[in-house]
C-alpha cells in the first residue's frame, strides 16, 4: 500500500518569527497524531530551510525547498542550487509549480533539466503538472498533462522515476477556493497512473505517489484523499494555518485505511 503524503507549500509567506511559531505549532501537533503510513513535508521559503531543518530533527516532518536552479553553480544572482540544498541536508524540492511556469516562463524542457539536476544531487522532486482553465474547457486537459509528463519526466529510467513524486494541480483551482471535484481529481490521477503504467509497467505505476494540489483544505481533503489514485495533497494556503494543516494530516491518516 502506498503511503499518503501531505506536503505544505508555504510559497512566499511568513516572517522569520511567524515561520518559527508555525513550525513549532506543527511539530507539537504532530506529537499527538499517530501518523503511521503518512509522510509530512514542509516546503518553506529558502531563508527558513535551516530553521525548519533544526525543528524537524525532533519532529516527524521532512523539509523541502520550493525550487532549484538547473545548474549546480555559476553566475546566477539570486538563484539557489541543488548542492546548496544538500549542504543543508534538504532532500526534497518542488519543481514545475504552475506559478513558476506562469510568472517565470519555465518550459517543459527547462523543467526536464531541473528534474535531472535534482536527481543527480539526490533530491526528490515533487513534480507539478496541470492544465489551465481554457485548456480544460476545450477538452485538452488530458493532452496537456500527458505532454508535461512526457517532456519533463518520461525520459527518466524506472529507477530514477521511483524517486519522483507527481503532484496534479489544476491551475484553475490554485488559490481560487475552487477545487476539482473528487471525480475530476480521480479521473486525472488515474490517467497519470495509466500513462506511467504504459511507459514503465505495473509495479512502478502502483508504487508512485500522485498528490492533488489546488485549494485542498480541511473541509474537502477527506473526499479527495478517499479517491483510490489520490495519495495525498500538495497544500498551499491551508498549510499556513497549523490547526487546518494538522487536520488535513489527520484526514490522510484516516483515509489511508
Amino acid at each position: 500500500m502506498r503511503n499518503k503524503i501531505v506536503a505544505g507549500n508555504w510559497k512566499m509567506n511568513k516572517t522569520f518569527q511567524e515561520a518559527e511559531d508555525l513550525l513549532n505549532d506543527i511539530a507539537e501537533g504532530l506529537d499527538d497524531i499517530e501518523s503511521t503510513g503518512v509522510e509530512v513535508i514542509l516546503c518553506v521559503p529558502f531563508p527558513y530551510l535551516e530553521l525548519a531543518g533544526d525543528i524537524a530533527e525532533d519532529s516527524r516532518f521532512m523539509v523541502g525547498a520550493q525550487n532549484i536552479h538547473d545548474c549546480d553553480a555559476g553566475a546566477y544572482t539570486g538563484e539557489v542550487s541543488a548542492p546548496m540544498l544538500k549542504s543543508l541536508k534538504i532532500d526534497i524540492t518542488i519543481i514545475g509549480h504552475s506559478e513558476r511556469r506562469k510568472y517565470f516562463g519555465e518550459s517543459n524542457g527547462f523543467l526536464k533539466s531541473k528534474v535531472d539536476t535534482a536527481l543527480r544531487n539526490e533530491l526528490c522532486p515533487i513534480f507539478c503538472c496541470g492544465e489551465l482553465l481554457p485548456e480544460r474547457e476545450a477538452g485538452k486537459h488530458f493532452e496537456v498533462v500527458k505532454t508535461q509528463l512526457e517532456e519533463s519526466l518520461f525520459h527518466l529510467s524506472p529507477k530514477e522515476l521511483q524517486q519522483v513524486i507527481i503532484a496534479y494541480e489544476p491551475v484553475w483551482a490554485i488559490g481560487t477556493g475552487v477545487n476539482a471535484t473528487p471525480e475530476q481529481a480521480q479521473e486525472m490521477h488515474a490517467a497519470i497512473r495509466s500513462w506511467v503504467r504504459e511507459k514503465y509497467g505495473d509495479e512502478l505505476a502502483n508504487e508512485i505517489n500522485i498528490l492533488y494540489g489546488g485549494s485542498c483544505n480541511a473541509k474537502n481533503a477527506g473526499v479527495l484523499f478517499a479517491q483510490p489514485d489520490v495519495d495525498g495533497g500538495l497544500i498551499g494556503g491551508a498549510s499556513l494555518k497549523s490547526e487546518e494543516f494538522l487536520s488535513i494530516i489527520k484526514t490522510a491518516v484516516a483515509t489511508r485505511g
